[in-house]
């Protein structure tokens, strides 16, 4: 399993249409072929600082989400929101590492 982190600046009077926009593409990402969980958290200091948490079977099916339309469409709105530039990490649990 891959653990995707992506930490998103927007411009504080934008975080608005932000907010409205994942709730309307949400479930339609959760249901992505190989997505297997997905959270929206938001800085507890720095309100326009959120960052999206979510689970995918593989390196593949986060890359199939990325190339597909819905992730285009998101994507390109979504970037015209930031104030800075993206931060994105693909991680695995440490228990799940072969050594």
């Amino acid at each position: 399993m891959l653990i995707r982190i992506v930490r998103m600046t927007f411009q504080e009077e934008k975080v608005t249409a932000f907010l409205e926009n994942f709730e309307s593409n949400k479930k339609k990402i959760r249901s992505f072929p190989g997505c297997r969980h997905l959270e929206l958290w938001q800085d507890e200091n720095q309100k326009n600082i959120f960052m999206t948490y979510s689970h995918w079977d593989s390196e593949k099916s986060l890359n199939e989400y990325r190339d597909s339309e819905l992730f285009k469409s998101v994507w390109s709105y979504t970037k015209t929101l930031f104030s800075d530039r993206p931060q994105a990490f693909s991680t695995k649990k440490l228990d799940e590492v072969e050594i």
